[in-house]
């Protein structure tokens, strides 16, 4: 065996210290030694023996004058550690969870109530994938997930929508009506009143005279300028046309302004969906730093936590967020091909074959007018250079009859396989239902009615990838960020490489696992071990 792999030591044995207990238990053999070290609930010694290294879960310490038949030489031991441990142990216990590891909301109902409620029942929090989704729909969402979990935890999304406050509303008073008490509030460019009111009707004074939140907000940024308006205290403008509508009391409103808006701050790196593509090494740290200014200032009785997401797809990239200093990891991408997703066997069989540069950024449906983009996957889909000459048509023509006939015709045969005039008609029907405003507004606005027909293929091209549209496998849209593809090389010799066999609840236990192994390592790593690299590969099945 080559001395490069063999665990060996640069500091000496501690000659007043020794190991008691039965030698039958040291490992000396490299699978076996692996074993030890993935015992993370029990301590793991490092023990001389006739020159060899050997690691054992058993026994104990004691000083060398004292009377013992056996005594051999320790080089060093490291403590139980378990997956609790890492982040910040007040979000365990403020959303009764297992991990400070959450799930985080895939639009269209893709993190489904499937999804949530496996999590869920494992006391993991995963957040509902709303956005998107009709009223009637989320409802049924709503009973199905609170049946299931009455006393486990879960999350909805509720996702700014500028340009259908009329949903967004309707959203928040569906989560008032039924009491979910926690929501992932993501997109927002700027708090509305319909969060903040989400948030202060919900604050009342215990028995004791201090502030009780009874809705929680986890609100997912990549801003700093927005993480400021979540972290302070809502604004008094706000706040006081809500108590003018009659929507809060007046004490509402002033322990609205003693709070923050949001219990916690999932700093959003370069994700699937919207992303601004921010590296979370910069991003993370500096949000932390705001988060802390902000503290100093209001004096808070509970900091905001601040969690990472983007990126979030091994161990390696989980104890990375951790030792930056993350209350809490999300992971998003990875999850879509779990089979609790509610996305077609297709696209989960080409997320599972996704590489890191398997994504393009293209148009959003929702901020489709705004310019604003989102991250999808680029193979086996044209979707994002097709929605891409949605946009520039939209940049350059005020309305669909100033588009050149030729390129209507390459619309039509092309992109949307109809005539524009049957896709309005459907349009039309398609917001009568959810916002019919959206109609009112386009009636008179040639441009805004071009927007909401190319916004016809943006918001079907997801349905396609959800429910398996055969003949548009082509114009799929998936969400998908280059996590997808760090966390199919790391399973890629495990179980997990066959999407049939992906459970979100596996996925999160060997993340969790995974990056507390690790962590057990370089905390070794500190103590002067060299752990040879064969032992740095934490993989789903054992040894692989």
């Amino acid at each position: 065996m080559s001395i490069k792999d063999k665990i060996q030591f640069s500091t000496y044995p501690n000659k007043n210290i020794v190991w008691i207990g039965s030698e039958d238990g040291i490992a000396f053999d490299s699978q076996d030694i692996k074993s030890k070290l993935l015992n993370l609930d029990k301590a793991c010694y490092f023990v001389i023996k006739n020159g060899l290294v050997g690691v054992t879960n058993e026994g104990y310490l004691d000083n060398l004058n004292n009377s013992h038949s056996q005594k051999i030489e320790i080089l060093t031991a490291t403590t139980p550690l378990l997956p609790q441990q890492l982040g910040d142990s007040s979000f365990l216990d403020f959303h009764k969870v297992k991990y400070p590891y959450m799930t985080g909301a895939m639009a269209n109902g893709i993190a489904s109530e499937e999804l949530v409620i496996a999590l869920g029942k494992e006391n993991i929090l995963s957040s509902f994938g709303a956005a998107g989704l009709i009223p009637n729909r989320i409802e049924t969402a709503i009973i199905t997930i609170q049946d299931a979990l009455p006393n486990q935890p879960y999350c909805f999304n509720l996702i700014h929508s500028p340009n259908e406050l009329a949903i967004e509303k309707a959203t928040v008073d569906l989560y008032l009506k039924y009491g979910v008490t926690t929501v992932e509030a993501s997109a927002f460019l700027d708090l509305t009143p319909n969060i903040v009111y989400y948030r202060a009707v919900g604050l009342n004074l215990n028995s004791e005279n201090q502030i009780e939140i009874k809705n929680k907000i986890i609100a997912k940024i990549s801003r700093r300028e927005i993480a400021k308006k979540f972290l302070e205290p809502a604004p008094e403008k706000i706040l006081k046309k809500l108590i003018s509508q009659g929507l809060i009391t007046q004490l509402q409103a002033k322990l609205a302004s003693q709070v923050p808006v949001a219990d916690d701050i999932t700093v959003e790196a370069d994700s699937g969906g919207h992303t601004d593509n921010r590296p979370l090494v910069c991003l993370l740290p500096s949000i932390i730093a705001l988060r802390d200014e902000i503290q100093a200032k209001y004096n808070y009785q509970t900091p905001v936590r601040v969690g990472a997401a983007g990126g979030i797809a091994t161990p390696q990239s989980a104890l990375a967020a951790y030792m930056m200093g993350a209350a809490y990891v999300v992971t998003g991408s990875v999850n879509q091909s779990s089979l609790e997703a509610a996305a077609s066997e297709h696209t989960k069989r080409l997320l599972a074959q996704t590489q890191m540069a398997d994504v393009i950024m293209a148009p959003a449906a929702d901020m489709f007018e705004m310019g604003v983009k989102l991250q999808v996957l680029k193979r086996g889909t044209m979707f994002g250079m097709r929605s891409q000459k949605l946009f520039d048509l939209y940049r350059n023509y005020n309305s669909i009859e100033e588009i050149p006939k030729l390129e209507r015709e390459k619309l039509e045969k092309q992109i949307f396989r109809r005539n524009l005039e049957e896709i309005w008609q459907d349009t039309v029907t398609y917001f009568n239902q959810r916002d019919p405003q959206q109609i009112t507004r386009a009636e008179n606005n040639p441009k805004r009615k071009m927007a909401l027909i190319f916004r016809w293929y943006l918001g079907l091209s997801s349905r396609w990838s959800n429910t398996g549209e055969k003949g548009r496998e082509i114009d799929y849209q998936i969400w998908c960020g280059p996590a997808m593809g760090a966390f199919n090389n790391w399973v890629q010799d495990s179980y997990l490489a066959e999407p049939n066999n992906r459970s979100v609840v596996d996925i999160a236990y060997h993340i969790m696992i995974g990056s507390t192994y690790l962590y057990r390592l370089h905390n070794l790593k500190l103590q002067g071990m060299f752990i040879p690299t064969k032992y740095w590969n934490y993989c789903p099945d054992p040894f692989c």
